[in-house]
């Protein structure tokens, strides 16, 4: 697996902030939302089961998967914002250029591609509010990421400030984790995406990555 990361704390740079409500726009917007339904900040530690109220996790199994896994108890980290979808041609011609699998492919053969984001926070409150503790978190995730038997999957991940006001206002910073993938067509695409995504949620949940 390709592994990447990167840093976005300039002082232009976006702010996760949590909770959020749909007022603030997302990365991935979804299609414009009602009163009833605006997208806002689920809290799945405390609320599992609202996993029922996120179309993304509904639609796609394999981010509700990670998602659970990702808020359980036992878990390092928690979620704040996530979505998936088909790459888009920029998208697709982009990662095709990352994995270099060109010499792969048969000149006509056109992939099709899939992928997905979550923001995550590291729920220990000292290693949140450390840029040199997330910075390591993605040292050791990248290092662990590569040998893993997914060639035709990418893992980016990106270091964001981020404002949490849950039990107290505090500021600290947050992950941006893409998962992306390519296949010989949506459903192979999709199949490679899954199994990536399931790869590194196994990591994050490490005993000893954090």
């Amino acid at each position: 697996m390709l592994a990447e990361w990167s840093v976005e704390c300039a002082p232009d740079d976006p702010v996760l902030v949590v909770p959020w409500s749909s007022e603030q726009p997302s990365e991935k917007p979804s299609a414009t939302p009602t009163a009833a339904s605006a997208p806002h900040f689920i809290d799945l530690r405390e609320n599992p089961y609202d996993l029922d109220h996120l179309p993304e996790a509904e639609q796609f199994p394999p981010l509700m998967h990670a998602l659970r896994a990702l808020n359980a108890s036992r878990s390092p980290v928690f979620t704040a914002k996530c979505d998936a979808w088909p790459l888009t041609p920029e998208e697709l011609s982009q990662l095709r250029t990352d994995l270099d699998l060109d010499l792969y492919l048969a000149p006509d053969e056109t992939p099709s591609g899939f992928g997905s984001y979550i923001d995550l926070l590291l729920r220990d409150r000292s290693l949140f509010a450390s840029f040199h503790q997330n910075e390591q978190l993605l040292h050791r995730l990248s290092r662990r990421a590569a040998p893993l038997d997914h060639p035709h999957a990418m893992l980016d991940c990106i270091i964001r400030p981020a404002m949490v006001d849950l039990t107290g206002p505090q500021e600290g910073f947050a992950v941006t984790l893409y998962v992306k993938a390519l296949g010989p067509n949506p459903q192979g695409a999709s199949d490679h995406w899954a199994g990536a995504l399931d790869a590194v949620v196994a990591l994050l949940r490490g005993k000893d990555l954090i």
